[in-house]
């Protein structure tokens, strides 16, 4: 499977999260975003994605409204604590997407990934309540982001 991972803003590549993806003996593509400009973030992500038509596409805080930005057609999404208010033009979700968010967040509040599945007419069980801040780099959150990638992967 082919992971395209989004980073968030001010993140590194090659973070702990993809690290994890790859560990797990997939291919993640993990390019360098522009943290200055949205735009530019956007256009570097929908280059990498139309170049190597990923199986998923997980977008972490910024990276997550970048995924909602793109052209991503029935690619599934996997969103960790999205940015979605904060960035971008993008208010729904599309149906294959699933959120991964805490409750401890002090970034990006819950109720803006509650928000988002209302928007979008999804069930509440497109957003799962995990980890304890907003890097969900705990094993557990590690943990669930590979099963629904695997999950969502395996739908495409």
């Amino acid at each position: 499977m082919k992971i395209l991972f989004l980073h968030g803003w001010r993140s590194i590549v090659g973070g702990v999260k993809p690290t994890h993806l790859k560990q797990a003996g997939y291919e993640v593509l993990n390019p360098a975003l522009d943290d200055d400009d949205f735009e530019q973030a956007v256009h570097t992500a929908q280059a990498e994605y139309d170049k190597h038509e990923p199986d998923v596409i997980v977008g972490s805080s910024r990276g997550g409204a970048v995924a909602m930005n793109i052209d991503s057609g029935d690619t599934p999404l996997v969103l960790l604590c999205p940015a979605w208010k904060n960035w971008g033009t993008a208010k729904r979700l599309k149906p294959n997407s699933v959120i991964l968010h805490s409750h401890q967040d002090d970034v990006i509040p819950f109720a803006d990934s509650e928000e988002l599945v209302a928007n979008s007419d999804l069930p509440t069980e497109t957003l799962c309540e995990i980890g304890h801040d907003h890097r969900l780099a705990d094993p557990e959150s590690l943990k669930v982001m590979l099963e629904a990638c695997e999950q969502l992967g395996a739908t495409k």
